[in-house]
Parts: structure tokens; sequence; C-alpha cells
């Protein structure tokens, strides 16, 4: 047998933030799996925190890829949930009045994003959904 049929799928930790029906945003904790091809034409980096505690929709369908810094997010509910280096925020609400975030640590958020096509698929799978079932 070889090696390759002998490993699992791995996985890294994500967070979507997507619409709800009613145009405002909410979130789904999951993963990402590691092996993924997802076509990006670019990434940018970014360091600045002027939007932080201002409710904003993501402005593009993108990856965010935290590499400094350890932020809470909210969305339009009021829930909340920590973004560290080792997760990916997937960030797909693209309208309504969005999300907001503040610091937690330090006062640098370094981060990439990576924006894909709308409708992309990337793998992402919801914690709840492979609890219900295996698909």
């Amino acid at each position: 047998m070889e090696a390759s049929e002998n490993k699992e799928q791995q996985y890294i930790k994500a967070i979507q933030l997507i619409n709800t029906p009613d145009g405002r945003c909410t979130f789904e904790v999951g993963k990402l799996p590691v092996q993924a091809h997802i076509a990006a034409t670019y990434f940018f980096g970014k360091t600045e925190v002027s939007n932080e505690h201002k409710p904003h929709p993501a402005p593009r369908a993108q990856f965010v890829v935290t590499l400094k810094g350890k932020l809470r997010f909210t969305v339009s509910s009021g829930d909340t949930f920590i973004l560290e280096p080792g997760i990916i925020l997937l960030a797909e609400d693209t309208q309504g009045p969005g999300h907001s975030w503040e610091l937690l640590e330090g006062e640098t958020w370094e981060r990439l994003y990576i924006p894909f096509t709308p409708g992309t698929t990337h793998g992402f799978m919801s914690d709840k959904d492979s609890t219900a079932s295996n698909k």
C-alpha cells in the first residue's frame, strides 16, 4: 500500500461569514481541506486597523489569512467569534450591515486577503454539517 493511500484528509480550522436570507450577517465554524486547489488571481496584505468597531460588509468574497493578531468579530445578531493565526476567515457577507471587529491583543492585525469568485467551490465544511451527517 502506498503512503498516500494511508493518509487521512487533513483540515485547517475556518470560519465563514455569510449573509442570512434577510440580508444580515452570521457565521459558521468549520474547516477547509488542506489539499484544496482554489483559483485565485491575486492577493494583497494589510496592516491597517481603521475599520475597527465599524460594521461593514465584506467588499468581495475573499479568504482572510491572519498572520499576526487576535480579534473578536461581531455579526448582526451580536454573536461573536475569535479570529487568530491558524484560523482562515471566508468573508462572504457582501451585503447588508456586515460585521465588525476589534483587536484583543496588540496594536497590529497583519493579514492577507485572497479574493475568489462568488460561488467558487472552496471546500468549506461547517462543523454542524459534519456532525449531523457524513457527507
